[in-house]
């Protein structure tokens, strides 16, 4: 395997804040706060290594979420159950882990693959699972990007500690 090395780091929310920060919304994604961790998560690393966008190079995406998007999912869960009201469209292309991933994509010009996993074992909180990890070596490794994005978000589910929030970290690697 190719070993990686940490060009940036980023987490929502800032470990070292010290009051509870709003998630910023994102424009297009509704119901849910899930989609606007990814992007807070991304935006702060891909800002810690480039400034501002666009990125330069082949950078791929990977997102690694063990609950995915669970607010959305209840959203049309209960917008199905109520036959008296019409499904909100919107619902159907948000819930695809990728929608968030291609708007990363095309705000930075991101230009690699775009890769969505659910982790064979949950992370702790805060941390990428190796998973993501080991398929980030194999984009590197196979040449399909000369770097790596890495997101890990899980939204709170009241388990996650007294606080309950919402967290994500953001790698951005290369090869050794």
């Amino acid at each position: 395997m190719t070993a990686l090395r940490i060009l940036a780091e980023a987490a929502w929310p800032d470990p070292d804040a010290r009051e509870p920060e709003p998630l910023p919304p994102l424009p297009g994604f509704a119901a849910s706060s899930f989609n606007p961790l990814v992007a807070e998560a991304a935006e702060r690393c891909l800002r810690a290594r480039h400034g501002a966008a666009p990125a330069p190079g082949r950078t791929a995406l990977l997102l690694a979420s063990a609950g995915g998007d669970r607010a959305t999912a209840r959203a049309i869960d209960e917008a199905a159950a109520d036959t008296a009201r019409r499904m909100p469209p919107l619902l159907f292309f948000q819930s695809n882990p990728n929608a968030v991933l291609g708007h990363i994509a095309a705000r930075w010009g991101l230009t690699g693959p775009v890769v969505a996993i659910t982790p064979a074992q949950p992370p702790p909180p805060g941390r990428v699972p190796q998973d993501a990890l080991n398929l980030a070596e194999l984009l590197l490794a196979d040449g399909d990007a000369d770097q790596v994005l890495v997101i890990a978000a899980e939204q709170a589910d009241g388990t996650d500690g007294p606080d309950g929030t919402d967290r994500a970290v953001a790698l951005l690697v290369a090869a050794v």
